[in-house]
C-alpha cells in the first residue's frame, strides 16, 4: 500500500521505516532535507514538500500520516493537505492532537468529502522495533481501508497470554490496535494513556525517592539504610507485581548512574496529563492521582527531588525527551 508521511521526527522516520519493512511504499518529507535523503537511501520516495507528497501518491484513495508536533504547525499542514486532497482521501493526524481539534478538522474536512483518521500513537524510539500500540478514531471505512497500514505498525500479538473470555471479539486489540470510534475518540483515549502514564510514573518516582532517602542524617542511626536503588530496581523487574516497562527503563538509566548525575530534575510535560485533568473536571470524574502527578511536573521546574531525576530518566528512556525543553523557552 502507498501512503505518504509529513515529518520524519524521532517516530515519523521509523513509522516510514516500519512500513517499508512490511512492503509499503512511503513518499516521505519533512522540512529538515538531509532527513529525507537518509529515508531516500533506505527505499522511500522522497518530495520536496507537500504538493511534492500529493503529486507523487498514485494509489486511490491517496493518503497521508502527519506526524508532526501538536499545535500550530499540525493545524497548518493539515489545512493545507485539505486543499490538495479530493473526496475520498485520508488524512491521518498521528501526533498528540488535543481530540477536540480532530473533531473540528473532521467536520470541515467532510464537508470537502475529504476522510480524516486521529490516531494516537504509543512506542516512542521503540516503535521501529517493538512495534507501536494504536489508538485510532475515524469513521470505519476510513480505518478498514487502512488496515494494513495499522497492522504493520502495531507490535501483533507477540508473545504475551491470550486474554480469556475475548473468544469472537474484535481481534484488532489483541494484536496492539484498536478502532476506539468516530473522528476524536483515538486521541481521546491516548490522551488518558498518557494521564495513567504521568501517574504510573510519578508512584515509581516518589518511591525511589523515598528508598533513596532513608540514608538521610536526620534519622536515627540505627534506622538509616544505605540501599542499591539500582539493585532495587533489578529485583523488582522480576516476578514483581510492578515489573513494567517504565521499571525496567528506571534499571536502565540507574545501572551506570545511581545518582542520575546527567539529569536534574525538571520534567516536562507534553499537553496529554493537562487535557486529562480538564476532561476529568468535564465529566466530574476523580482524578487525585493524575491531577498531582501533573501538578508535580509544574513544582519541579522550580526545584528538583531524585524522584524528578527518575521521572525525566524515564522519559528519555521511552520517548528520548531531552529536560529543560520549557525552561529554554
Amino acid at each position: 500500500m502507498q501512503i505518504g508521511v509529513v515529518g520524519l521526527g524521532r517516530m515519523g522516520a521509523n513509522i516510514s521505516r516500519r512500513l517499508m519493512r512490511a512492503g509499503h511504499s512511503c513518499v516521505v518529507w519533512d522540512a529538515n532535507a538531509a532527513t529525507v535523503q537518509a529515508l531516500g537511501k533506505e527505499g522511500a520516495q522522497g518530495a520536496g514538500g507537500l504538493a511534492d507528497v500529493v503529486k507523487a501518491l498514485t494509489d486511490q484513495p491517496r493518503a497521508v500520516w502527519v506526524m508532526l508536533p501538536a499545535g500550530k504547525i499540525t493545524e497548518q499542514t493539515i489545512e493545507q493537505l485539505g486543499g490538495m486532497l479530493g473526496a475520498g482521501d485520508i488524512i491521518i493526524d498521528g501526533g498528540n492532537t488535543n481530540w477536540k481539534d480532530d473533531v473540528r478538522r473532521g467536520k470541515a474536512l467532510k464537508a470537502k468529502g475529504i476522510r480524516y483518521v486521529d490516531c494516537g500513537t504509543s512506542g516512542g524510539v521503540w516503535g521501529l522495533e517493538r512495534g507501536y500500540c494504536l489508538m485510532i478514531g475515524g469513521d470505519k471505512d476510513a480505518v478498514d481501508h487502512l488496515d494494513p497500514i495499522f497492522s504493520a505498525l502495531a507490535p501483533g500479538m507477540g508473545s504475551i497470554e491470550r486474554t480469556p473470555g475475548r473468544e469472537g471479539r474484535d481481534a484488532r486489540p489483541e494484536h496492539g490496535y484498536l478502532h476506539a470510534g468516530p473522528v476524536g475518540a483515538g486521541h481521546f483515549v491516548k490522551m488518558i494513556h498518557n494521564g495513567i502514564e504521568y501517574g504510573m510514573m510519578q508512584a515509581f518516582a516518589e518511591g525511589f525517592d523515598i528508598l533513596r532517602c532513608r540514608r538521610a542524617e536526620n534519622l536515627p542511626a540505627d534506622e538509616r539504610f544505605e540501599l542499591n536503588i539500582g539493585d532495587i530496581a533489578e529485583t523488582w523487574r522480576r516476578g514483581s507485581v510492578v515489573s513494567s516497562w517504565l521499571l525496567d527503563l528506571t534499571a536502565s538509566a540507574l545501572g551506570p548512574d545511581e545518582d542520575l548525575e546527567k539529569f536534574s530534575g525538571f520534567v516536562d510535560d507534553s499537553g496529554e496529563g493537562r487535557w486529562t485533568v480538564d476532561a476529568a473536571v468535564e465529566e466530574a470524574v476523580p482524578a487525585n492521582v493524575l491531577a498531582a502527578a501533573l501538578f508535580t511536573r509544574f513544582r519541579s521546574r522550580q526545584d528538583h527531588t531524585f524522584g524528578e531525576k527518575i521521572l525525566s530518566a524515564m522519559r528519555f528512556g521511552f520517548g528520548g525527551h531531552v529536560e529543560g525543553a520549557l525552561e529554554k523557552k
